[in-house]
């Protein structure tokens, strides 16, 4: 072995070969599972990837179409974000000839009031037409015939009446000239119905439920000034003495009587689709109220319970985006049937009935931040 320089292995070169190919499929079998487990992680991390990008596209597609929604199913959606609390505040500006309960009313553009028929206080029908201008009331004409449970929009420069009824229930859509106080018929409607509510959007009045002399309707009709009236909805139960105003486009009705039994339902109207929608409730059931719209918000003044003793003075505030439904003011007294309309800024109230018997007070409620 003296030829062997020192420190040299015992081994040749050759043997040590299938030694260094062992190795390097050890080593080689390593380095792929080295990449198999790269590999599996970058699917994996990829995957997790894809999740996130599919799940912060649903979100923002979904905040998008709220978005959306907001500006396109409604004006009110531009100034959800600007909506304040507001209270009523009420001042009394006058009284009556007489008392009147269940009068139709509506409002003129120069802020004059217009009531027209309603239950007089010997509890018989009148035909009288009454034209309020800031706190004075004067006689305006009368009604071909004495009438109750009726109402009244304003469309193109006069008033227009709808249905009501004395001993029996009517179909007559009525004309009323503010200029020169004439009263003609202008069209009538599918059947006949008192204990109507009406809002108007634009040009165009809606007559909601109300009692045919036989049972209560579930209808929305619409008619236009030149036009006929037609069924363009109906209602989830047929309802009377409901309280409706338009807003942004919409009509919201809130509360009214099925058959015998007050409602506490509040619904939204679209009259681009048709749809009848839920959208909240009041805080007790309620008939017998009307409603008015000042700004985005719809008041709902007075009305009362099942029964005819119960009136409440409360005046809600119903914001139509949420449906909720809050305290907002209070009248001087508990009063139903009274009319409501939006004037100049704020809702004149005139007549109604309270546990006494009819009156003749009228109020102007005025929205002011709500402290």
């Amino acid at each position: 072995m003296a030829g062997l320089a020192r420190g040299m292995p015992m081994t040749d070169a050759w043997e040590q070969r299938p030694q260094r190919g062992a190795e390097e499929a050890r080593a080689a079998r390593r380095a792929q599972a080295r990449r198999r487990r790269y590999r599996q992680r970058r699917g994996l991390a990829l995957a997790l990837l894809a999740a996130v990008v599919v799940i912060i596209a649903i979100v923002a597609l979904g905040s998008g179409g709220s978005r959306s929604r907001l500006k396109t199913g409604g004006r009110s959606g531009a100034r959800a974000g600007t909506h304040a609390a507001t209270a009523i505040r009420v001042f009394p500006t006058g009284t009556l000839p007489a008392p009147v309960q269940f009068p139709a009313a509506a409002a003129l553009a120069d802020g004059r009031v217009v009531l027209l028929g309603g239950l007089d206080s010997s509890e018989s029908s009148t035909a009288a037409i009454t034209t309020l201008s800031g706190g004075r009331a004067a006689a305006d004409g009368t009604l071909p015939v004495p009438q109750h449970d009726a109402q009244a929009a304003a469309l193109a420069n006069a008033i227009f009446l709808f249905g009501g009824g004395a001993v029996e229930s009517y179909d007559h859509i009525l004309r009323f000239d503010p200029a020169s106080g004439q009263v003609t018929q202008a069209g009538s409607l599918p059947q006949p119905a008192s204990d109507v509510a009406v809002a108007a959007v634009g040009e165009t009045a809606y007559v909601i439920g109300g009692y045919n002399g036989t049972t209560a309707l579930d209808t929305i009709v619409s008619w236009s000034p030149g036009g006929p009236a037609r069924v363009v909805a109906r209602l989830p139960v047929a309802l009377r003495y409901a309280a409706a105003a338009s807003v942004d486009g919409r009509v919201v009705i809130a509360g009214g009587s099925r058959e015998a039994t007050p409602e506490d339902e509040i619904l939204s109207f679209d009259p681009t689709t048709g749809a009848v929608l839920q959208i909240g409730h009041l805080p007790a059931p309620l008939t017998h109220a009307t409603a008015a719209t000042l700004g985005s918000t719809v008041y709902v003044v007075g009305g009362r319970g099942g029964a005819s003793g119960s009136q409440t003075a409360s005046v809600l505030a119903i914001d139509p985006r949420s449906g909720l439904a809050r305290l907002a003011g209070r009248l001087q007294q508990g009063i139903s049937d009274a009319a409501a309309v939006a004037s100049q800024g704020a809702i004149v109230v005139a007549g109604g009935r309270t546990a006494a018997g009819p009156q003749a007070g009228v109020f102007r409620l005025q929205a002011v931040a709500a402290p």
